[in-house]
């Protein structure tokens, strides 16, 4: 059994992660953090972190990276492992991530679905193919309520094909500098509007031909069964940085 402490567990995915946990057997959420502790649910709900008196096998944090830094602390100091499924880290956040990660274990992916980790894979397979001869420009699309753009899957997604490239540059807006495309760019752009729950799509336009990989997502529930996997691979990990790619290939 895999005792989980919720952070967030009274948004959209912390809900997400609550229903899925509770069908499951080998799985139990002991705790949840949340700005509103009276939110209904089968545990107990407490503002802060520094607040759940016992012990659990993990951290789940869907909240907002900027409570990420109190949930490092109270990791590393309980030598708790943590998976963080939050995205729109500052780059200082990033660092203590990478600090963290040196006494626990931290498993960190701008996007908790396995399709979305294929099409990364995909992504950079095309990219060494294709090379700078195609134009790539990734387009993400999501809900109304979500607070950070580009989406973290997108910068990941940027990340995946910036890998085979020598020279990168992201651009996120267009209307700011008159100038031709550059080779190097790789252009990351932002749609927000009603329920979409997540759509990325990567083009890799071409001299008279273009090729499109995309994935998108029908239900939260993609990525609460990757957190809770993610939560049940990393509780016995020694002290380290592991993603989606380490949880397929078993690394």
């Amino acid at each position: 059994m895999t005792n989980i402490i919720l952070c967030g567990c009274g948004g959209r995915m912390g809900e997400a992660v609550s229903k899925l946990v509770s069908e499951r057997n080998d799985t139990k959420i002991v705790a949840g953090i949340d700005i509103n502790p009276n939110s209904v649910s089968g545990f107990p709900v407490y503002q802060s972190i520094k607040e759940f008196p016992d012990k659990a096998d993990v951290i789940v944090d869907f909240s907002h990276h900027s409570s990420l830094s109190s949930l490092l602390d109270y990791a590393v100091s309980t030598s708790t492992p943590i998976v963080v499924c939050t995205t729109g880290h500052t780059d200082e956040e990033l660092e203590l991530m990478k600090k963290a990660s040196e006494k626990i274990a931290v498993f960190f992916s701008g996007n908790m679905s396995i399709g979305i980790n294929l099409l990364m894979e995909l992504c950079k397979k095309a990219s060494e193919t294709l090379g700078i001869a195609f134009d790539v420009e990734i387009i993400e699309k999501h809900h109304n309520k979500k607070l950070d753009a580009p989406s973290g899957t997108a910068l990941m997604l940027a990340n995946a094909v910036a890998e085979t490239r020598e020279e990168s540059e992201y651009v996120y807006d267009r209307h700011s500098v008159r100038r031709q495309r550059s080779t190097s760019e790789i252009g990351i752009h932002s749609v927000r509007g009603g329920t979409i729950v997540g759509e990325h799509e990567v083009i890799f336009a071409g001299n008279n031909e273009m090729i499109t990989l995309s994935h998108s997502a029908m239900s939260r529930e993609i990525f609460a069964a990757g957190a809770v996997r993610a939560a049940i691979y990393i509780a016995d990990k020694t002290a380290g940085t592991y993603n989606m790619s380490d949880l397929i290939n078993g690394r």
